[in-house]
């Protein structure tokens, strides 16, 4: 269920439109978000015997850090702030503002941007108070979330109209130029939609029996979260045509809307809720990587300040909502772009961390591993080459976002330097 509840989030209603106009093809779209379950898999399998090698707090920090050196895990953490997490936050706030527009279709750009920063400055306030707040405020969300994934599969199963609705399985029926570069940029929506499988594997050390009970649960995760999303673009495509799914940037509650029209603006409200749920829940959790990093003397130390009265990370939080901000000002109009942006980098450090398996195999031989990948060396080499795969053609097909990244992380290096100078002058 951690597996299950860290993937399902609110990716599946804001990104088919994205995987549709890369591969138009019916068959191609149900292939490739079987592919995102596959990678998904292999590297929860992968991930497991690191979460089993070193069970305590910071996941994926701790094993490139174990694997490559403080370097690597500072570039990490360096990512988080200023790509993956900050990026996210700027592309849910992007969909809340969209899914408002179902009930305030005269809202333009700019009044999107500010919806989108109100939430998320609004939430990084509320979050100011504690953990138990946004603990609470998580449940809620995440029930809205389930049942508008329910009653989509449900809706299309039960509802679909062939006589309008014609799908085509044939492979060569709008078959792209080039299907294999055409699928990896489909890979960027779907891979936004299944992040967060990593999670359940920092639990590895703590399973009873984990040799048994974690490839278990990691293999059923994978085929839950497969299978729901495979079930609910079968519901969106038995109710739109693939081409008003490839325009719709608000699919769910269009898909819902062809039945009766108020289904649309129910649907609509349940996943506004959910993806302002998701904003609360992200600007809760990375900042306390931020203020670990800063405690270790390798950030600002003003982000290792804590609020006085709500001892909660304050400024860590507050840095993460004005560069979510500032990504969204600039790219405010493009949720493809930032989803790219993220994406590419969060999977470049999977890959990397996929890899650490391997290395730390070599190094530490005798090192207790709880649980060992299943299919060693195959199952993390799938992973890191298919995830490599994606990368070098993010790369070269969306080279602005993916250079916009890698920009960031040379300045990383730099940043690096200066604080473990300051910090540990004679280590660096």
């Amino acid at each position: 269920m951690i597996a299950v509840g860290s993937c399902i989030g609110s990716g599946i209603f804001v990104t088919p439109y994205e995987v549709v106009r890369a591969v138009p093809n019916h068959l191609m779209v149900l292939l490739v978000w079987a592919l995102g379950g596959f990678i998904a898999l292999t590297g929860a399998l992968t991930f497991a015997e690191l979460g089993g090698m070193f069970p305590r707090a910071g996941g994926v920090y701790v094993f490139l850090r174990e694997a490559y050196g403080e370097l690597v895990a500072f570039l990490y953490g360096w990512i988080i702030l200023l790509v993956i997490n900050t990026g996210a936050l700027a592309a849910l706030g992007i969909a809340f503002a969209e899914y408002m527009r179902f009930f305030f279709p005269q809202i333009d750009q700019p009044t999107k941007n500010l919806l989108a920063i109100g939430a998320i400055v609004g939430l990084t306030a509320l979050n100011l108070r504690g953990i138990q707040v946004s603990q609470a405020f998580a449940n809620t969300f995440t029930a809205l979330k389930l049942g508008a994934i329910a009653a989509i599969i449900v809706a299309g199963i039960w509802w679909a109209a062939p006589e309008h609705i014609s799908l085509q399985f044939q492979p060569h029926t709008a078959l792209p130029t080039n299907p294999i570069q055409a699928m990896l940029v489909a890979l960027i929506g779907v891979l936004w939609s299944f992040g967060g499988w990593h999670h359940a594997t920092y639990v590895a050390g703590e399973a009873i029996d984990p040799q048994r009970t974690v490839p278990r649960a990691m293999v059923l995760a994978a085929l839950i979260v497969t299978l729901t999303y495979l079930l609910v673009n079968w519901a969106y495509m038995l109710l739109l045509p693939l081409e008003a799914i490839a325009a719709s940037e608000r699919v769910a509650g269009d898909a819902i809307a062809t039945i009766v029209p108020w289904g649309g603006k129910l649907v609509a409200i349940a996943i506004a809720i959910s993806i302002f749920g998701t904003i609360g829940i992200y600007t809760m959790t990375a900042p306390r990587i931020y203020y670990a990093m800063a405690r270790d003397g390798l950030f600002f130390q003003r982000l290792a300040r804590v609020h006085p009265r709500w001892h909660t990370p304050a400024w860590a939080m507050a840095a993460q909502a004005l560069w979510a901000v500032i990504i969204l000002l600039f790219w405010g109009g493009f949720f493809g772009k930032i989803i790219t942006y993220v994406t590419f980098m969060d999977i470049a450090f999977m890959a990397l961390a996929g890899t650490a398996v391997l290395v730390l195999r070599v190094r530490r031989p005798d090192a207790e591993r709880p649980y060992r990948v299943w299919g060693y060396p195959f199952t993390p080499l799938i992973f890191v080459l298919i995830s490599m795969a994606f990368v070098v053609n993010t790369l070269i097909a969306r080279p602005i976002q993916a250079w916009a990244g890698l920009t960031l992380l040379g300045l990383g290096i730099g940043a690096y330097q200066l604080f473990c100078t300051k910090s540990h002058p004679r280590r660096c």
